[in-house]
């Protein structure tokens, strides 16, 4: 709320001019210290938008109320805006500028409509459903580190009977003990009670929030569609061509806007397309809760073939869990080989449909748009057997797809509508910020009054900006909007305290206990054969039904992709005979991803199984004592090759464990053996200093190698 005299500064307005619209509204003030309601201020920005289109017009076709009425009939529409431009001829002799009113009185017709519809809204505004779950008896809350003697409070039973039961499953607790969450679900059903997690019902934690739709409510919604693909390969002449061939002739030309995502019809059905920037940014959006995405359309040059980034974005789309569809584009070109891509992208466990697999892949040409058409139908048709539906019917929720701060209005949201209706005027809270919905426009930079599911839009009235995979929610009063988003905010402030953890060795056993089935490996080694192995010894683990999943694997060091895609997926990184860059730790430390490296097959396999049955050994961190770059080698017959090295950090000791780095891959792990400073042997050599050093059987080293010095630290668990 605010008052007239507040609302005028905000809009660069004279007070009067205020106060005049109020009353053409019907808003009941009569001074500049009156305060304006959220909806008065919501029915003001609409008339200001208006008035500010409709003042260019020189035509005053209020004169004319039956030419109006015409208008707003499809038949006349088109006709009787050509006959007032032909009346105008005289005056308006060049094309161009019969053409611009032309459009201004399309504008104009389009804005008396829009007027319309606002107000209609105002005046039968739908009830719809509220998010918040109402209290039922039958259901118990289930929490984190519950005990017996707290679910006995709950289900108001004696916490004897609850020992008892237990027993006969076959578990012996103490009246202390913690219940798993598979235990008490099993106990609850013995009372003829529903377990439910806590998360599940709080609305201020909506990412986790459990909604109940009535299955008579579900309705058919379009699919949401995400391309991926290794740059230069067509992402962007795909997007540009799939929305140049949907959209209606004349009004591709008024798109001015970049709203990260568009809608497009086919065959009288809607599509829409995000447009995320790169794959990091689309795993991003996921290890934020946002999954968003029922297709994957992988594009793959006809010519090139399957390149790096290809793979990456198979990786991605297969830890998304989403159907995906192969579009090999650039048929069109010389030297375009379908079927190597087919080989390639089968080789990556992608099997095309006519080979006998489950991938569809489409050959296109987004220059000449052949194949356009096939692909859409193709993702129809996988839209259809997903079954995709949402309730139009309850307030709306989704996520955010981008989002930017405007000098002139403020916070711009663009936001994802995944299920209800968001519509005008509606209080949101979207990640840890709240408002009212002052403005709703479409990818088309439209106003509109309302968005269904699956729809993008961008709307202001939002206090903050807030991040790219925030979810939203809309509420059905301010009051609680504002109470949702404080309380978030608060969570927030606490969570920023404590440093996220994806998922780590010394909770794993906890996470089978409670029902994990799964667990997700992001696997990088040395050389090709190394992959191979260890992937297929990890594959071979399966302790109490739950077994390793590797969504990604490959040669080299480890990087920050491998890094986003753990944390979005809850993966843990093996690295085996390689070792990433402290930059690179530290990275992973900030985002809770743990990293495990090994040098020995057998150990990583140890390790693991040990980590899944809880009798995991005490752990040893280790901590770099220093590094040092060989510079020039010294053979001598009798010590071998002697490494003259600069220290570039820390400390190297003599004795201590140490490991050669050739381009992020660890190609010997032993020990310093001699250090030697001028013609004395030396203890250690601190960092800015020359020496030269002998590792414990190894010779094989080479100039621009690095030499890391450890130890290992024992931690307590």
């Amino acid at each position: 709320m605010m008052s007239v005299l507040e609302y005028a500064l905000d809009m660069n307005k004279d007070e009067k001019e205020v106060l005049n619209a109020c009353e053409k509204l019907d808003i009941k003030v009569s001074s500049k210290d009156d305060m304006l309601s959220d909806d008065a201020i919501v029915e003001l920005d609409n008339y200001f938008a208006n008035e500010s289109t409709d003042e260019d017009t020189s035509l005053n076709i209020n004169q004319d109320e039956e030419i109006i009425k015409k208008m707003e009939e499809d038949d006349y529409y088109d006709e009787v805006v050509d006959t007032l431009i032909d009346k105008k001829d005289t005056i308006y002799n060049s094309e161009p500028k019969a053409k611009k009113k032309k459009n201004k009185v399309k504008n104009k017709v389009k804005n008396k409509n829009l007027k319309e519809e606002k107000k209609n809204m105002y005046k039968n505004k739908e009830k719809l459903v509220s998010n918040e779950t109402e209290k039922d008896e039958n259901v118990i809350l289930y929490k984190d580190g519950m005990t017996i003697k707290d679910f006995s409070l709950e289900l108001g039973v004696s916490p004897t009977d609850i020992i008892k039961k237990l027993m006969g499953l076959g578990v012996m607790a103490s009246i202390n003990a913690s219940l798993s969450f598979d235990d008490a679900s099993v106990l609850a059903l013995e009372y003829n009670k529903t377990l439910k997690k806590e998360e599940a019902l709080d609305i201020s934690n909506f990412e986790m929030f459990e909604v109940n739709d009535d299955p008579k409510d579900l309705e058919p919604r379009p699919p949401v569609v995400t391309i991926m693909g290794h740059v230069d390969h067509g992402k962007t002449s795909l997007l540009d061509a799939i929305r140049k061939s949907s959209v209606v002739e004349g009004e591709f030309g008024g798109i001015t806007q970049h709203i990260g995502a568009y809608q497009v019809s086919y065959k009288d059905k809607k599509i829409t397309f995000i447009d995320t920037p790169g794959h990091a940014a689309f795993t991003e959006m996921r290890a934020r809760g946002a999954s968003i995405t029922d297709i994957v359309i992988i594009i793959v040059a006809a010519d090139d073939g399957v390149m790096p980034q290809t793979i990456e974005a198979i990786d991605h789309a297969k830890a998304a869990k989403v159907p995906i569809i192969v579009a090999i584009n650039k048929i069109d070109k010389p030297g375009a080989d379908p079927e190597k891509v087919k080989r390639e992208m089968s080789e990556h466990g992608l099997t095309p449909d006519t080979w006998g697999g489950d991938t569809i892949f489409v050959p296109i040409s987004a220059k000449t748009h052949e194949g356009i058409d096939k692909l859409l139908e193709n993702v129809l048709l996988i839209a259809e057997l997903e079954d995709l539906k949402a309730n139009k019917k309850r307030y709306a929720m989704g996520t955010v797809i981008e989002s930017k701060l405007d000098k002139h209005v403020g916070p711009v949201v663009t936001l994802l509508v995944q299920n209800g209706t968001l519509r005008l005027g509606d209080p949101v809270v979207i990640g840890e910020y709240y408002g009212k919905i002052r403005a709703l426009k479409n990818d088309l930079g439209e106003e509109v009054t309302y968005a269904l599911p699956s729809t993008p839009v961008s709307v202001t009235g939002i206090t903050g900006v807030p991040t790219s995979g925030d979810k939203f929610m809309a509420f059905e009063s301010e009051k609680q909007a504002h109470s949702v988003a404080e309380h978030r905010m608060q969570t927030a402030k606490l969570k920023a305290n404590t440093n996220k953890t994806s998922l780590s060795l010394d909770d794993l056993f906890g996470k089978i206990s409670d029902g994990l089935k799964e667990i997700n490996i992001v696997l990088k080694t040395d050389v090709k054969g190394s992959e191979e192995a260890v992937k297929n010894a990890l594959l071979k683990i399966d302790v109490e039904g739950c077994r390793l999943n590797v969504i990604r694997s490959g040669v080299g060091t480890i990087t920050e992709s491998d890094v986003v895609l753990a944390n979005a997926s809850d993966a843990i990184i093996i690295g085996f005979n390689v070792r990433p860059s402290n930059k690179l730790m530290d990275y992973a430390k900030e985002n809770g991803v743990e990293i495990r490296l090994h040098n020995i097959i057998y150990k990583v396999v140890e390790e693991m199984e040990s980590a899944m049955k809880g009798m995991l050994d005490p752990e040893y961190e280790e901590k770099t004592l220093g590094q040092a770059e060989i510079r020039k080698i010294y053979k001598f017959s009798k010590t071998g090759n002697i490494a003259g090295c600069y220290v570039l950090s820390g400390v190297v000791k003599m004795g201590a464990k140490a490991r050669v780095i050739r381009d992020g891959v660890v190609v010997y792990d032993g020990a310093i053996n001699t250090i030697q400073r001028e013609k004395d042997q030396a203890k250690e050599v601190k960092a800015g200093f020359e020496c030269g050093i002998t590792l414990e059987n190894f010779g094989d080293i080479k100039e621009n190698d690095i030499i890391e010095a450890y130890e290992l630290v024992e931690i307590k668990r």
